[in-house]
């Protein structure tokens, strides 16, 4: 349970810096692109999505950790469910439509 509020505890640190706009070198693949690439996006934007994406990825964690103390199997259950749909979610959300590309 320690390690599951330690994870929930980074989450929502990062969360902070991703919901004010800042810390998209933290985002997997968006750091890597070249100067002229990351121009062509809303970093603001796309932060504040993965801002609320992990502040969700927080939540179902706490389920997990949350079963583990009240010794209840189906919260676990529902944590791994609405973590995997929110994984699914992003990858769908972020990888179709130009959603972050400046106009």
């Amino acid at each position: 349970m320690i390690v599951h509020l330690l994870i929930i505890g980074l989450f929502v640190i990062l969360v902070l810096f991703l919901i004010n706009g800042k810390g998209a070198f933290l985002i997997a693949g968006y750091n890597t692109l070249p100067k002229e690439e990351k121009e062509k996006y809303d970093t603001e934007a796309l932060c504040k999505f993965m801002g609320k994406m992990m502040f969700s990825l927080s939540f179902s964690i706490s389920l997990w950790a949350l079963s583990e103390a009240l010794d209840m199997q189906w919260l676990f259950i529902a944590g791994m469910i609405i973590f995997t749909g929110l994984i699914i979610f992003m990858l769908i959300y972020l990888n179709t439509g130009n959603r972050f590309k400046k106009d």
